[in-house]
């Protein structure tokens, strides 16, 4: 999904004579919510990266540096798999914030055992499930929603203008994040969920309108690897 650049132009007013010739959106404090590599569901320890997922890691860091950005804060979930990949991609440890970590998904499975067919359709009988049930407190998809939300306005709120910030995370953290820009119903989070690629960049950016999405769930440079660099999870 693609914003072009000029809907946020009212937003940011005259450049400064340093920037003048650059993009608008340039200028702007950015953030890039990146999902973690392939973890690794046949190990004893889900939560570690997989060999392929430290390849999409390194393949990651090589689109960043790339891009030649101006970088802010790195941060990331507690997870193994999020703290991994930052580590393989810029050779940074991260700073850590439990909001950034992913749902429990087989909390959810066992909390709403629905649906039949293949694990992602189970996954989302579930999530359709928790997203609907109107519950609070933690666990809970408005927790959860709510401090996704809460963690993106406070990182949004400390960026200078024209740098970047970093996050590592997961999908469903991606997915609540733009679903909740978006102003869209639950059931976007879903959908939006059920399609972030490992290794996937999501750019987000920040004017004086707020925090707007810009580009969603970016993956062209693992295409250019092997075809077995493209996983869901």
């Amino acid at each position: 999904m693609w914003v072009p650049c000029p809907v946020f132009r009212a937003e940011v007013g005259p450049a400064r004579p340093a920037e003048r010739g650059r993009p608008y959106c340039d200028a702007m404090p950015t953030i890039y919510l990146i999902r973690h590599g392939k973890a690794s569901p046949e190990a004893a320890d889900y939560d570690e990266l997989s060999p392929i997922g430290h390849e999409q890691a390194r393949l990651v860091g090589a689109e960043l540096a790339r891009r030649d950005l101006d970088l802010g804060p790195v941060v990331s979930g507690t997870l193994l798999r999020q703290r991994g990949t930052a580590v393989t991609a810029l050779d940074v440890e991260p700073v850590t914030d439990p909001r950034w970590n992913e749902y429990d998904h087989l909390r959810l499975l066992a909390l709403h055992p629905i649906g039949a067919g293949t694990l992602q359709e189970r996954l989302d009988a579930s999530l359709h499930a928790w997203t609907s049930s109107g519950a609070t407190g933690e666990g809970s998809w408005n927790a959860f929603r709510d401090g996704v939300r809460a963690a993106l306005d406070e990182l949004a709120a400390s960026l200078e203008r024209g740098r970047t910030a970093l996050v590592f995370t997961s999908a469903g953290v991606v997915a609540a994040a733009c679903a909740s820009l978006l102003n869209a119903p639950d059931p976007v989070f879903v959908a939006m969920n059920r399609v972030v690629v490992n290794g996937s960049v999501t750019k987000l950016v920040h004017g004086r309108g707020g925090t707007r999405l810009l580009s969603f769930n970016d993956h062209a440079h693992l295409e250019r690897g092997d075809p077995e660099l493209m996983t869901f999870r």
